[in-house]
């Protein structure tokens, strides 16, 4: 269980994020508007990766470390690289078509992880431009209201917090997934260790 682990966070001391965006290259604007909304973020400072899976990365702002893969590895393994290459406690996945709303997500999803140390993965809430949420964005089997946070046993890639060392304990992203269900196969390894996964 999370806590036989020889990781223990301390009391009084922040756990640091860094943020991954993965993109394949057609979305120029759409990840300078991800990364605005991560470096907007209240606190101490985000470390920001994007990731050009198969592609050259868009100009960005300096503050942000880029990496350019070749070729196409996929969506599971290009996050897994994105773990490789950042340093944070929490690292935040956020698809390159998507942004955060609110300067204060970040320091709400580490005080969360601060909170518990059972909380392995957090699956945010996702909407449209409208503020709708899509049935498939809510982990859970009755919906309900989509703005009622609970635990769950599945999350979203593009959109969600996962502490490092449920990683270091579980495992990497299938990368021979190539695209869908790695996030299952993800959970369900996470779950069997003890971590809980919360829709928030």
């Amino acid at each position: 269980s999370p806590d036989q682990h020889s990781h223990v966070t301390k009391i009084g001391l922040t756990l640091s994020v860094s943020c991954v965006v993965l993109t394949l290259g057609d979305r120029a604007f759409e990840v300078d508007r991800a990364v605005r909304s991560v470096l907007a973020q209240c606190g101490e400072r985000v470390e920001v990766l994007v990731i050009g899976n198969g592609c050259p990365v868009p100009p960005l702002s300096d503050s942000v470390k880029t990496l350019q893969i070749p070729e196409n590895i996929g969506i599971p393994a290009g996050r897994n690289r994105g773990v490789e290459e950042t340093t944070g406690e929490v690292i935040l996945f956020l698809d390159d078509d998507g942004w955060y709303p609110s300067a204060d997500l970040v320091e709400h999803v580490r005080g969360s992880f601060e909170a518990d140390r059972r909380l392995g993965i957090v699956s945010f809430r996702v909407v449209d431009d409208e503020g709708s949420t899509a049935r498939r964005h809510v982990p859970r089997l009755r919906t309900g209201d989509p703005k009622r946070s609970s635990d769950v046993t599945l999350f979203l890639g593009g959109g969600c917090a996962i502490r490092r060392e449920v990683f270091e304990v579980c495992g990497d992203f299938p990368g021979h997934f190539w695209y869908a269900h790695e996030e299952i196969d993800f959970a369900w390894r996470a779950l069997d260790h003890g971590y809980r996964i919360r829709y928030d």
